[in-house]
């Protein structure tokens, strides 16, 4: 009994730390995700919709990837927008950008992975924002005669965000963040600190050290299982970082984690048919590893 009740006072010792480090990140996303939702989302819309007949060519496939970071929705909110997108004839290859972007990163994502240190942040928006890039690039060479999305099925889902009080408004969304991230954090920072006390840092540092191209994929492969929501991996990069993780290993956990979670999956083998899902996963994969081998390479 006496050891028991000594291991749960380290957890929750552990646990409280990390609450310190993380909370205030976690609240501050869950804030400005709301507000972007609430007063931002519709305009975002509006300026991808307006991106329709202008002449940009392969260099739209830019500001589709701004405004899919930009965008506050989930994978399965935007799938509905980018099925009217391409009923008025939106472009392939600007869809495919937006819709990679706004997977792997949103504005509450940002704030989150300020936690994380300005390193890592710059690494995660710029290797998210040209996995966007990459992928647009991919549609536009390779199906530009033929198509690579299927929305049959979707329409435009009705907005939530409808109360005419704005401040209920505000709330009433900030409720449905907390509600639908809240156990993934919460399950994150008990996770982080049973790692904190029973994982030895130089086991891991051996795996997942900086010279360690095996780390890369490792952490790369992690991605697929531990992924369950943005909020909830952020102790845990915390703690992998402080112990020894690569950069480029983070990258690749960053990128694969929200690109492979069981929902997004889901959805994108809805619209993409089974031999583009696979295309997509194996995409995925292989640009997660070179990431994250060329960002170990200079940093």
């Amino acid at each position: 009994m006496d050891v028991l009740k000594r291991e749960f006072i380290y957890l929750w010792y552990y646990i409280t730390i990390l609450l310190e480090q993380i909370f205030p990140y976690w609240l501050m996303g869950m804030v400005i995700g709301s507000v972007v939702s609430v007063f931002g989302k519709e305009r975002i819309h509006r300026l991808f919709a307006g991106m329709q007949g202008k002449k940009w060519g392969i260099f739209g496939i830019i500001p589709a990837c701004i405004l899919g970071i930009a965008s506050p929705l989930c994978m399965y909110g935007t799938i509905p927008i980018a099925a009217s997108f391409s009923e008025k004839g939106m472009r392939q290859d600007w869809l495919a950008a937006f819709m990679m972007a706004s997977i792997l990163l949103n504005p509450q994502l940002i704030v989150y992975s300020a936690a994380l240190g300005s390193v890592a942040l710059i690494v995660r928006v710029v290797s998210c924002f040209l996995c966007g890039i990459a992928a647009g690039l991919l549609v536009r060479f390779f199906y530009r005669e033929k198509p690579f999305f299927d929305f049959t099925g979707f329409g435009e889902a009705k907005s939530r965000d409808t109360d005419p009080n704005v401040v209920l408004r505000l709330l009433k969304n900030f409720g449905r963040n907390v509600k639908a991230t809240g156990v993934y954090f919460l399950f994150g920072i008990l996770l982080t600190a049973m790692f904190q006390r029973y994982v030895p840092t130089d086991a891991f540092v051996s795996l997942f050290g900086k010279n360690e191209g095996f780390g890369v994929l490792m952490a790369a492969t992690l991605g697929v299982p531990l992924y369950a929501c943005g909020g909830g991996t952020i102790p845990l990069l915390q703690e992998w970082l402080m112990d020894g993780m690569s950069m480029g290993s983070a990258a690749s956990f960053m990128i694969t984690g929200p690109a492979t979670k069981i929902t997004n999956l889901g959805a994108m083998k809805i619209v993409l048919g089974i031999k583009r899902f696979i295309l997509y996963l194996l995409f995925v994969m292989v640009f997660s590893l070179i990431t994250g081998l060329l960002i170990n390479s200079f940093i």
